[in-house]
C-alpha cells in the first residue's frame, strides 16, 4: 500500500494532440480514487502512465517514496485491471491467477521431487513458495466468491466470473496499488450493480490504494472516497461524492455529474428591492424577457419568467448583476408543489418515464427551454398538461454564460 503522487504530469501525443495537460493529484494511502470524464478526456492514459505502460512527456509519478518515470511495468508493484479481462483461454482459473506470482518464485526451478536429495534446501524454500502462491490464491478466491470454480478455463465462466478471476489475480500479488481501466463496461446492468457492491467490500477488506478509471458517472459516485473529473486532458475538480455533486466548480461538472443531468436556463440576474432575481432569456438579449414570455399570457409570464435567488448567494452574485448568467436546477429540485410566485415555473409536461416509485418527467416552458424532473410516481401528471413546479432556489446553481463557466455561487 502506498501514496500515489502525480505532479504536473503530461502526456502529448505525436501530432500535437495533448491527452493529459499538466494534471497535479495526490492518491492517499489506501484511498478509492474515481477518474471520471467522458470519452477522449485522458483518464486512461493517466492510468496507463502510472502503470508505466505510456511514457509521460514532462512531469513526475511517484509511488509510495520512489519515482517511478523510468521504472519498468513489472518493477512497480501495481496490479492492473483491464475491461476485456485479459485472462489466459487455455489456463484454469487457478493458474490465471497463479500465473504472476509463478513468474516472480525465485526457487521455482528446484520445485521437482528430484532435487529433494540431491538439494534438499533449495527444495524446501521452492515448496514453501508453492504453498505460499496456494494459501494466496484460495484466500483471495474465497473472498470473491469463485473458489468453487479453480478447475474451469475461461470459457466456462460468466462474464462477472471472469471479471472476479481478473480481480482475484491482482489481488494474489498483494500489490502496493491497484489500477482498474473500465472493468465493468462489458458486463450487463444488473451485474455491474453486483460487482460495484463487491469491489467496494473488497476495498474496504484489503485496504489497497486504488485507481479507477470510468466514463459511468454514476459508477464513479458510488464507489470513490474522491472523484476526479476530467475534460480534454485537465483536471476539472477533485472531491467527495457529495462535493462533486452538490459543489460542481463549473457548468461541465454540474452537467456531466447527476442522472438525469442537471437543467440549465440562460438570463441574467435582476434586482428588486431586497431581492435579487433571476430573468430568463437570451444571455444576450439586453431587454431581458425572451420574445416567447412576452407573446404568452400575462400569467404565464409571470410564473415562468422570475426566480428569486437565495438571499445567502446575493453578495457573491451582485458583481454580476445585469451580465449574462446561467443557472443550474437539479431535476429533483423541481416538484409540483405549491410555493410563492418567484420560486414556480410554468410549464407543460412532453413525456413521462414511469421508473416504479419515481418518474421522470420531461417539461417545457413557454420559452422553448427544455426540463427534466424527478418526482413521486403518485404525482397527477400527465402528458399535454400545463403546470406549476416549485423550484427548490437554494440549491440551484448559477454560473458565468460564458468563458470558464465557473459557478458563482460557491
Amino acid at each position: 500500500m502506498a501514496e500515489v503522487v502525480l505532479d504536473h504530469v503530461s502526456k502529448l501525443f505525436p501530432g500535437g494532440v495533448t491527452a493529459v495537460d499538466d494534471l497535479s493529484l495526490t492518491i492517499a494511502d489506501r484511498e478509492f480514487l474515481v477518474l471520471v470524464g467522458p470519452s477522449g478526456c485522458g483518464k486512461s492514459t493517466t492510468l496507463r502512465m502510472i502503470a508505466g505502460l505510456e511514457e509521460i512527456s514532462s512531469g513526475t509519478i511517484r509511488i509510495g517514496a520512489r519515482v517511478v518515470n523510468d521504472v519498468q511495468p513489472k518493477d512497480r508493484n501495481i496490479a492492473m485491471v483491464f475491461q476485456n479481462y485479459a485472462l489466459y483461454p487455455h489456463m484454469t482459473v487457478y493458474k490465471n491467477m497463479a500465473f504472476s506470482l509463478m513468474l516472480r518464485r525465485k526457487y521455482g526451478l528446484w520445485d521437482n521431487p528430484l532435487f529433494m536429495l540431491v538439494a534438499p534446501g533449495k527444495y524446501r524454500r521452492a515448496r514453501a513458495e508453492r504453498t505460499e502462491i496456494d494459501q494466496r490464491v484460495h484466500s483471495a478466491a474465497a473472498m470473491l466468491g469463485i473458489d468453487n470454480l479453480l478447475s474451469r478455463r475461461p470459457a466456462a465462466l460468466s462474464g462477472g466470473q471472469r471479471q472476479r478471476v481478473a480481480v482475484g489475480r491482482a489481488i494474489v500479488r498483494e500489490p502496493q496499488a491497484f489500477l482498474f481501466d473500465e472493468p465493468l463496461s462489458n458486463l450487463d446492468a444488473r451485474l455491474r450493480i453486483e460487482m460495484r457492491a463487491e469491489l467496494k467490500r473488497l476495498h474496504r477488506r484489503v485496504q489497497t490504494t486504488t485507481i479507477y478509471v470510468t466514463h459511468d458517472q454514476e459508477e464513479a459516485m458510488t464507489l470513490g472516497d474522491r472523484v476526479a473529473v476530467l475534460k480534454d486532458g485537465l483536471l476539472h475538480q477533485c472531491g467527495s461524492p457529495f462535493e462533486i455533486y452538490e459543489r460542481p466548480v463549473n457548468r461541465f461538472v454540474a452537467g456531466f455529474v447527476g442522472t438525469p443531468p442537471m437543467n440549465f436556463l440562460t438570463g441574467r440576474l435582476v434586482p428588486e428591492g431586497e431581492r435579487l432575481l433571476f430573468e430568463p432569456g437570451a444571455a444576450g438579449d439586453s431587454s431581458g424577457a425572451s420574445a416567447g414570455v412576452a407573446a404568452g399570457s400575462a400569467a404565464g409570464a409571470a410564473a415562468d419568467s422570475r426566480l428569486a435567488l437565495c438571499p445567502a448567494h446575493r453578495q457573491r452574485l451582485e458583481a454580476h448583476v445585469g451580465q449574462p448568467v446561467t443557472i443550474g436546477i437539479r431535476p429533483e429540485l423541481l416538484s409540483p408543489a405549491d410555493g410563492p410566485p418567484d420560486s414556480r415555473l410554468r410549464v407543460r409536461v412532453d413525456v413521462v418515464e414511469p421508473l416504479g416509485d419515481r418518474m421522470d418527467v420531461q417539461v417545457s416552458t413557454s420559452r422553448g427551454d427544455r426540463l427534466t424532473c424527478r418526482i413521486d410516481a403518485r404525482a397527477p401528471l400527465r402528458e399535454g398538461q400545463a403546470v406549476d413546479l416549485h423550484v427548490d432556489m437554494q440549491r440551484v446553481h448559477v454560473f458565468e454564460a460564458s468563458g470558464a463557466e465557473r459557478n458563482l455561487t460557491l
